[in-house]
């Protein structure tokens, strides 16, 4: 059987950072993506990613989850190091990746179920948080149907459901909110504030600066393989007016603009 987490501000910040990451390097061929991270994740946060196309949030995600072996450096989750003591660290998150695959050829209950008994967990407790989870994410009458006619935000949410339902102590989200309709989106949104209000570690990546800035209480930018900035909210934002505001200028795109190349273009012209 797992070990069952508690989520406590006492048990999870008291015990130092959710995530620790040093001199974390990943290189493919000549093209540099993740340069060096030095990165320290406080427990018990809403710990935004951010960073525009390209930046190397998935890298450092993966090799932060154990999914990409880095070049070099070290990454340790809730003081287990993630290569050395994989089966420790996989026990203690939930990862909703970008480009989730899924068991398609299973009803939504069905894929719930078989994660939770791959988890360890009890037959009758995986019953019990697969129908809790399917009622709160909205998906209770779709759970007989299958994962491959399920629509993007059915999938996102299915997806979550898989990655809470060992109730994990760090949840790793990559764009969770890519491709979802307004409503799926607050249904998400609600339950992840829900997960952080219980104490527990919520980190995603996203360059939707807006949606960062109303959910996260602490930042890390990321361009060019390197962490610009980190600190809370207000820290990283500093004296701009939006969180956008201040992630133009720490990227170099305050000033950037289509300039005079495109001339050409509207006022119906050919």
């Amino acid at each position: 059987m797992t070990r069952e987490p508690q989520h406590s501000e006492q048990t999870l910040a008291g015990h130092g950072p959710a995530v620790r990451i040093s001199g974390l390097w990943k290189r493919y061929g000549e093209q540099v993506a993740v340069a060096g991270i030095d990165l320290e994740l406080p427990a018990g946060r809403f710990i935004g990613l951010v960073g525009p196309n390209g930046a190397g949030k998935t890298t450092t995600l993966s090799m932060v989850t154990g999914l990409l072996r880095p070049d070099t450096g070290t990454v340790e989750i809730a003081g287990h190091d993630v290569w050395r003591d994989p089966l420790a660290v996989k026990a203690r998150i939930g990862v909703l990746p970008e480009g989730l695959r899924l068991f398609e050829r299973l009803s939504g209950r069905e894929l719930l179920e078989y994660t939770g008994r791959l988890r360890g967990l009890p037959g009758d407790e995986v019953d019990k948080r697969a129908t809790q989870l399917l009622e709160v994410l909205d998906l209770a009458g779709s759970q007989h149907k299958l994962v491959v006619d399920y629509s993007t935000g059915m999938r996102k949410k299915i997806g979550l459901a898989a990655a809470l339902l060992h109730n994990p102590e760090v949840l790793f989200l990559d764009e969770p909110f890519e491709g979802v309709d307004p409503v799926s989106a607050q249904t998400i949104r609600k339950v992840l504030e829900r997960y952080t209000g219980s104490g527990a570690t919520v980190v995603f990546s996203s360059h939707v600066m807006e949606l960062v800035e109303s959910l996260c209480d602490w930042v890390a930018v990321m361009a060019g393989g390197r962490i610009r900035a980190q600190g809370t909210l207000a820290e990283v934002r500093g004296e701009a007016p939006t969180l956008q505001a201040a992630f133009l200028e720490l990227v170099g795109a305050g000033d950037r603009g289509p300039g005079h190349d495109l001339d050409w273009l509207g006022g119906g012209a050919r």
